[in-house]
């Protein structure tokens, strides 16, 4: 997932309050529902990404699908912390290092970035449809920490989070060329930005004040 516009991340900024800490720094920015169906790494797939200013443990965390559900969730592997600023990505696999090892090919080539994190998780119920299906990633606690549903996918395309809405419906797909979209170096046929870091809101947040502060006291000399 790569850079977004300063007033999305402020956006999430002004809704934080309804939201518990963790959720407000945790977003899915995207997913690929079809992507057990792809001959290289045959593993569905979702990104998530910490816009807070902080780290968050990933420690005991678990994820559903559209059902929603803790009793039902599997634990997440593989990752244990997600710094502020950073994008994972998380893979339905029974055998992590074959398919880590498969994915990075087919995306990045020989040429993976530097610290990407990639983990797993795997269990009954929990593949995601290609006719339509949700995200949803709870703490160790049961807490609802991120969450996104979606409707039918296209093959090769990625859903993507382009506004970092949490707990809506996905409808943007990625294309090439569009906040660092890219066709996967291992095959043309798919499109996405998994893993791309964005900028630490916080970092944001605070050029778009100075800027508007600066632009204020130009406004006050001027009429001066």
């Amino acid at each position: 997932m790569r850079s977004f516009l300063s007033s999305a991340v402020l956006a999430v900024a002004l809704g934080a309050a309804s939201l518990t800490s963790a959720s407000a720094q945790l977003v899915i920015t995207e997913v690929a529902p079809w992507g057990s169906g792809t001959s290289q790494y045959a593993a569905d797939w979702f990104e998530l990404t910490n816009v807070g200013s902080t780290a968050v443990s990933l420690t005991n965390f678990r994820v559903d699908d559209n059902s929603g559900s803790f009793a039902l969730a599997v634990a997440v592997a593989g990752i244990t912390s997600i710094a502020p600023g950073e994008s994972v990505i998380f893979l339905e696999s029974t055998t992590p290092p074959t398919t880590i090892a498969n994915f990075l090919a087919t995306w990045f080539g020989a040429n993976v970035p530097a610290g990407l994190q990639v983990g797993t998780y795997s269990g009954t119920g929990v593949g995601l449809g290609t006719g339509g299906d949700a995200v949803n990633l709870f703490d160790g606690s049961g807490a609802l920490q991120a969450s996104v549903s979606f409707g039918a996918s296209t093959t090769g395309l990625s859903f993507v989070n382009s506004g970092l809405i949490n707990g809506g419906t996905l409808t943007t797909l990625s294309a090439l060329g569009v906040n660092g979209a890219a066709a996967a170096v291992g095959d043309s046929t798919q499109i996405g930005s998994p893993g791309r870091v964005i900028p630490e809101p916080t970092t944001t947040a605070l050029l778009v004040a100075v800027g508007a502060a600066g632009f204020l006291r130009w406004q006050r000399r001027r009429r001066a």
